[in-house]
């Protein structure tokens, strides 16, 4: 793996850890809010921001599991044939 590449997901997995970050603190401001306004806290406004938020953690995903296999087809794996171990 070159230096860019590493960078790539060093910086990929920080914006992945900000994303999760934000979607706890949104949750965290929706349900001291939700509590003090009532009828009045705009549910939709914030399902909108939670949506937006899992759209970006998604793309992260994606551009994760894309740069991943060009490393693996860089060192001439094939990015499906590849098998993880269980862990046990």
């Amino acid at each position: 793996m070159t230096t860019v590449e590493s960078e790539a997901r060093r910086a990929l997995n920080r914006l992945n850890r900000a994303l999760e970050k934000s979607a706890r603190e949104l949750g965290a401001v929706r349900g001291a809010l939700e509590r003090a306004e009532g009828d009045d806290f705009p549910a939709d406004a914030y399902s909108e921001a939670e949506a937006g938020i899992a759209r970006l953690q998604e793309f992260v995903a994606e551009e994760g599991r894309r740069l991943q296999e060009k490393i693996l087809h860089a060192g001439g794996l094939e990015p499906g044939r590849i098998r993880r171990s269980s862990g046990g």
